[in-house]
């Protein structure tokens, strides 16, 4: 228990941990905290004679347990590497899941050092997985998906409702130096249809920062916390700035890299100017209020703050 107090915050989640391991038939050797986000706790298990796995506990018991379930079936529909899951539960109200360790490098940090070509052939990648889930997993409505009697269902938004609500919040989250903007960003956003009826997986934080590699090729993408359904468009327009006008001076053709992936799977989506605005300002803020550093190295809070805000008035000026 000592090993896993030094890694987990608070007696219930050092419980859940414990209660994870209890399904590997061998002692810990030693446990290491790994930073994954704020929602959930992470940890590296090591033991004295078999591979490493990673432990994750979470207070809300229906996010680890749908994040559990989606990994699963991702891995039986697609060809998009994920940790296996080897147990999943709860132990006094707070979830655990325990998957099994995927060796790599953390991409974020790699993707600039690449040469052009690999980087490319990456984005490329990226399109052509996301389209491949778009075709594994579709929903009868969108938003927030969760496990019910065993399978993924949305919590039953129609389109246009569920994402003026989603692009709302996400540009009522913007800091003030976005105020000049605000306001034409939500019309745009308050403009967008009811017609939109396809509700696909939205696998919102698809990007470098959450996959692993050897060399040139992904070995896992990691942190499916959460998932949505929503409209393909979304997704597109997500991931394609977290992959391309994230790390990079000219995006233009890592974004067509992104695109010609996506459309060797299924034809590419419409995205519209409402999606784009949705997808930065919704990328621009993590979880705890915090505006997010994009490049690698990343950048500093005034120039990320110049970096969401420049994508967002080229949105308004294309629009």
């Amino acid at each position: 228990m000592s090993r896993l107090t030094a890694a987990f915050d608070g007696e219930s989640a050092h419980a859940a941990a414990a209660a994870a391991l209890e399904s590997i038939d061998d002692a810990v050797v030693d446990v290491e905290s790994i930073d994954r986000g704020r929602r959930k706790q992470t940890a590296l298990a090591r033991f004295a004679n078999r591979g490493p796995v990673v432990v994750q506990v979470c207070a809300e018991r229906t996010w680890l347990r749908t994040e559990a379930a989606l990994l699963s079936a991702v891995r039986r529909r697609t060809f998009v590497p994920v940790p296996p899951v080897l147990a999943a539960g709860a132990h006094d109200g707070v979830a655990y899941m325990l998957t099994a360790y995927v060796a790599g490098d953390d991409l974020h940090e790699a993707f600039v050092s690449i040469g052009e070509g690999a980087r490319r052939d990456l984005a490329r990648w990226f399109g052509a997985a996301l389209a491949r889930l778009h075709e594994a997993f579709r929903f009868d409505e969108h938003g927030r998906l969760e496990l019910s009697d065993g399978t993924l269902t949305s919590d039953g938004r129609d389109w246009g409702p569920w994402f003026r609500d989603y692009g709302r919040r996400a540009i009522d989250r913007l800091p003030p130096a976005f105020d000049p903007l605000r306001d034409d960003l939500r019309a745009v956003v308050a403009a967008e249809s009811d017609g939109e009826s396809d509700a696909r997986l939205f696998p919102w934080d698809f990007r470098p920062g959450n996959a692993l590699v050897a060399g040139d090729s992904v070995t896992a993408v990691v942190d499916w916390e959460a998932p949505l359904a929503a409209a393909p468009a979304l997704s597109v327009a997500k991931s394609e700035y977290l992959v391309a006008d994230w790390y990079v001076a000219d995006p233009e053709p890592l974004r067509q890299a992104f695109r010609e992936g996506y459309a060797d799977v299924r034809p590419l989506p419409a995205v519209r100017p409402a999606h784009r605005i949705a997808a930065i300002a919704e990328s621009a803020v993590d979880s705890g209020g915090e505006v997010t550093n994009p490049r690698y190295p990343p950048v500093g809070r005034s120039d990320a703050i110049a970096f969401h805000r420049d994508a967002l008035a080229a949105v308004m000026t294309d629009t």
